[in-house]
């Protein structure tokens, strides 16, 4: 034993001297008298009880002895997903060749050294025996497996972990850090599983669904595909609705191996949702066929959204692009148009809204937060910035911020002067407004033909409002073909994090932002700087629809992203097995968080079974309430929900959720040495392949003989030495009182 904490001599002479003085003054004078031999045993019993308690501070320290190597254990585990029947193992699964390293080389030679015990790793960690090994997990969470051997060995002596895997890992969270996190305090031993060289695969990447056009209410889909090992042959790519084939592709790599991206144009069913599934067919010598298919969900359009469109004048344009948006089926308009002024000088307004929704607009714009926040968009065309107050530009910008909502401002007037520049929405839009030069840029009669013209950016090809043909190509050729503007505002660089989808370009030749774009807060926002688009419809030939798509489809993007009062987050692509967290956010009108409400709510299966979801509030957001449910097969789920506080309804949302589009065990199914060696070298152990697996025992030797030196062990906190205390204190109370003294 020996003292860590030890101080100098000199203060330890200071202290037993201090412990003396302590005992000494304590018994000199008694309430009682007292024989000398008994004030000589209390005296004793004081100091011993002082003298411990000191050398407890000098933080004694003993040496266990060392443990020999029977007694040390070595958790073994193996990887059980489904990734592990890829069989490019030196001619077998990567399952079979595991359970026969672990059968004739590694338990055997272990079992005669140490104490071991096989585990599985799947969705969890898991006792496994040689014969029940099979890759049946849907998933693959190693660093969850690793992270959860600490609490399953704590306190054991473990020599090393062993960890047969081909390292893919499907876990939630990055394993590394997991693993990490957690202090595993043994080194990992990782034996890799599989070929790292390019297999003969082809695999869908990845399929996601874009934003809803309106082109008879299309959506792009965005695959992604690969093809190893096959060199640059081609291979049919085949889209399916529901299982019914739509469209097939003759696909022609580049490159062998390099990614090929592919866009298809699909229109689903506008009441129903629709799975889309995008498909390769197997070819001949295939290593791996379970990744040749990828499917997403196109969900119902849902509630028609609901515009504000405040005018400052009467004119063509706010007729034009009014008849526009009422023609769509999927918006609400209620519009604003500033008349003039009646003979006591006040502003008159023609409103057209929907009757519950009109007297809040008398005054031209809503009084109320809950007012403004029964909108998803709300449009400024040709309003000067003086014509708002303070407060009204303020509840506008946190209409976009804090509710989500989107906001488009257009107009010559509107960026006239110093417009909105030094409002409280000017950070909220996509251009600065401090940079401009000047008014207006008229169309000149008689000089460049292309001043006012819109000219689109590589970013506005792609992009949902701009969308007017089936390719990038055509997109470009259809607005070229467009009249110019009668005016353009030259409006400012665009801001950090926006996008500039087309440009205008003055007599001079100067270009600037004409529609742009940003996310701002919760929202969307959006600027138009032309003036009379309704020269795209009035100009342009009788079946050309370019006008129309172009307004709808801007009002569709900016209201899209708006949240209902009661709205549902769940997972984009879980998988059957998964814990899959589904989460409500309850609101009240003015979008403040209902923390008090009560949710109920129903989820529908994809054999028409339905069982209730409980869910519990979250104490750290306020109005967001939880639940989980755990989908046992792949499918359609349906979830309903709604929200009261008290008598009164907030609202109701539902929400389609596909299981199973997706299979992530088998997304780049080569063997992942970089988890493993990262695994291995972060916890002190080594890596190798399989075929070089035995190297493990020398290694694992030498980790024993590490664990097997003497240990150091802290003496403060061992329950002898609290024993002697309080049988020291006790003693001490005891003769006291016999001895007649407090």
């Amino acid at each position: 034993m020996y003292f860590a904490s030890l101080p100098p001599w000199w203060l330890t002479v200071v202290a037993v001297l201090g412990v003396a003085a302590v005992v000494f003054f304590s018994y000199r004078r008694s309430l009682a008298p007292l024989a000398p031999i008994r004030r000589a045993t209390l005296m004793g019993i004081r100091a011993a009880t002082l003298l411990v308690l000191l050398l407890l501070l000098f933080r004694p320290v003993g040496f266990a002895p060392p443990v020999g190597d029977r007694e040390q254990i070595v958790p073994v585990v193996v990887d059980i997903s489904q990734s592990m029947r890829v069989a490019d193992a030196d001619g077998m699964t990567r399952m079979a060749r595991a359970t026969a390293l672990l059968r004739d080389e590694l338990l055997p030679a272990l079992s005669r050294q140490y104490r071991t015990e096989l585990l599985t790793a799947g969705g969890a960690l898991e006792r496994g025996t040689i014969e029940t090994l099979a890759p049946r997990a849907s998933r693959s969470d190693l660093g969850g497996a690793i992270a959860a051997l600490r609490d399953r060995f704590r306190g054991q002596r473990v020599a090393g972990v062993i960890v047969l895997s081909d390292g893919a890992d499907t876990g939630a969270a990055g394993p590394a850090n997991r693993q990490r996190d957690a202090g595993l305090p043994w080194p990992v031993f990782a034996i890799g599983l599989g070929s790292p060289a390019g297999l003969r695969d082809r695999e869908v990447l990845g399929i996601a669904a874009g934003d809803q056009r309106l082109d008879h209410t299309s959506v792009d889909l965005q695959v992604s595909v690969v093809s190893s090992g096959f060199g640059r042959q081609p291979f049919p790519l085949q889209i399916l609705a529901d299982g019914r084939p739509l469209e097939s592709r003759r696909i022609v790599p580049s490159a062998d191996g390099s990614p090929i991206e592919q866009r298809f144009t699909v229109f689903p069913d506008a009441g129903q949702p629709t799975v889309y599934t995008a498909e390769i067919p197997a070819a001949d010598g295939e290593t791996v066929t379970e990744n040749t298919t990828g499917a997403v969900l196109v969900s119902p359009a849902g509630r028609k959204r609901r515009l504000l469109v405040i005018e400052g004048a009467p004119g063509f344009e706010h007729t034009f692009v009014r008849r526009a948006w009422t023609a769509d089926p999927g918006l609400e308009v209620d519009s604003v148009v500033r008349k003039g002024k009646d003979v006591n000088g006040n502003n008159t307004f023609l409103i057209q809204a929907e009757g519950s929704r009109a007297p809040a607009l008398a005054a031209g714009f809503p009084a109320r937060r809950e007012d403004l926040y029964a909108y998803d968009a709300v449009v400024i065309s040709n309003v000067e910035g003086g014509f708002f107050t303070h407060a009204q530009l303020t509840m506008l910008a946190d209409f976009v911020s804090e509710r989500g909502g989107g906001l488009l401002v257009t107009g010559g007037r509107s960026f006239a002067q110093r417009g909105l520049a030094g409002t409280p929405i000017e950070a909220v839009l996509p251009v600065e407004l401090d940079e401009r030069r000047g008014g207006l840029v008229r169309a000149s009669t008689g000089g460049v033909s292309s001043a006012n013209g819109l000219a689109l950016t590589a970013d506005g090809e792609t992009h949902p409002i701009m969308r007017l043909g089936a390719s990038g190509e055509e997109t470009r050729r259809k607005w070229a073909a467009l009249p110019a503007l009668a005016a353009a505002a030259p409006l400012g660089s665009a801001r950090p994090g926006a996008v500039v989808l087309a440009v205008a370009t003055s007599g001079s030749g100067t270009a600037f932002p004409l529609v742009a774009v940003q996310r701002y807060g919760q929202g969307r926002s959006m600027v138009f700087g032309g003036e009379a688009s309704w020269r795209w419809r009035m100009m342009a030939g009788s079946a050309d629809r370019s006008h129309e798509l172009f307004w709808r489809q801007a009002a569709r993007w900016l209201s899209e992203s708006a949240p209902d009062q009661v709205s549902i987050v769940a997972p984009d692509a879980p998988q059957p097995g998964d814990a899959v967290s589904i989460d409500v956010d309850a609101r009240d009108p003015a979008f403040a968080a209902a923390a008090d409400a009560a949710v109920e709510a129903t989820l529908d299966g994809p054999r028409g079974e339905r069982q209730p979801l409980i869910f519990r509030r979250v104490a750290a957001q306020p109005g967001r309430f939880t639940a989980a449910f755990g989908p046992e097969r792949a499918g359609l789920y349906h979830v309903r929900v709604e929200a009261r506080r008290g008598h009164t309804a907030l609202g109701a949302s539902d929400r389609w959720i596909y299981v199973g589009g997706a299979g992530r065990e088998f997304v780049d199914p080569r063997l992942n040495e970089g988890f493993l060696r990262r695994l291995a070298r972060e916890s002190g152990g080594r890596y190798v392949r399989a075929s070089d697996a035995p190297r493990l025992l020398g290694w694992l030797q030498e980790a024993a003989h590490q664990n097997s030196a003497p240990v150091q062990r802290d003496l403060w906190h061992r329950p002898w030495i609290m024993a002697v205390l309080i049988l020291l204190l006790s003693a001490e109370w005891s003769l006291r009182r016999i001895w007649g003294l407090r």
